[in-house]
């Protein structure tokens, strides 16, 4: 288990939001901390303390009034450690080259490949075409409904029809380097893991996959680590001292080098 640091920008300010509460309509969502730091200053942070392998995640879509200084964010983020974050939000083979141009070690998609509900093979293609497998992590955040996870997007607003299981998860496996995964009803809540969630990405994924959702102590980080068979890394969002939570940040580093 590797704990993954996370720097998610809304409204050109780096928050942790209640996952299932964020609407495009007019920008909005549940706010459970605004920093008053800008995203170059957690970047930098990350790297002072040799923590890699995070995400960057713009959290306005591209038409809003707000992306644009969303944006500025994270390229300031990013240019600031190179090739230690990765960058999502809003990403497709047309502008991935400017985050990683930027120092993104990786480009986040989600929605580009799963367009109109379904999984499209010819863009995923495109993405492949565009960045190469090594530089391309999927993000099949999800959401249940009648008792199966199904991936979600445009922010996690949109069911796509496709599964969240041992299936999808071995057919993406060959067409990406990592995979991030946000339990989107438990997302910014901090009130304890999706244990069925973490059980299912232990025992399936092949690939290094990133959990986020619910984190909310250290009982859960060793939830994590025992479904996840020790193969599953952990982001930790609003239970973070750094994001107002309780946990601190050391305790968790602590925790995770102990666990390597």
């Amino acid at each position: 288990m590797k704990f993954r640091p996370c720097i998610d920008i809304h409204n050109g300010k780096v928050k942790q939001i209640v996952g299932g509460s964020l609407k495009d309509r007019n920008d909005q969502a549940i706010e459970n901390f605004v920093s008053e730091q800008n995203a170059e200053f957690f970047a930098e942070l990350y790297r002072s303390k040799g923590i890699s392998g995070g995400h960057v995640i713009l959290l306005n879509p591209m038409q809003s009034d707000n992306y644009q200084q969303t944006k500025q964010q994270a390229l300031s983020a990013l240019s600031a450690y190179p090739g230690g974050l990765q960058a999502g939000g809003g990403i497709n083979p047309y502008n991935a080259e400017e985050f990683l141009k930027a120092g993104a070690s990786h480009v986040i998609v989600t929605s580009y490949v799963f367009k109109d509900g379904k999984l499209h093979r010819d863009r995923l293609k495109e993405m492949l075409h565009a960045v190469s497998k090594e530089k391309l992590v999927l993000d099949l955040s999800c959401r249940k409904k009648d008792g199966d996870y199904y991936i979600v997007t445009d922010r996690w607003q949109k069911y796509t029809n496709v599964l969240l299981n041992q299936e999808t998860l071995e057919e993406l496996s060959d067409f990406c380097d990592e995979f991030l995964i946000h339990a989107v009803d438990v997302e910014g809540k901090a009130k304890g893991i999706e244990e069925e969630l973490a059980a299912l990405l232990g025992r399936e994924c092949r690939l290094p996959v990133t959990y986020a959702g619910g984190v909310h102590n250290f009982r859960d980080l060793e939830k994590l680590k025992t479904l996840g068979q020790g193969r599953i890394d952990v982001t930790i969002g609003s239970a973070l001292d750094l994001f107002g939570g309780q946990m601190a940040l050391e305790e968790v580093l602590d925790f995770v080098r102990e666990c390597s």
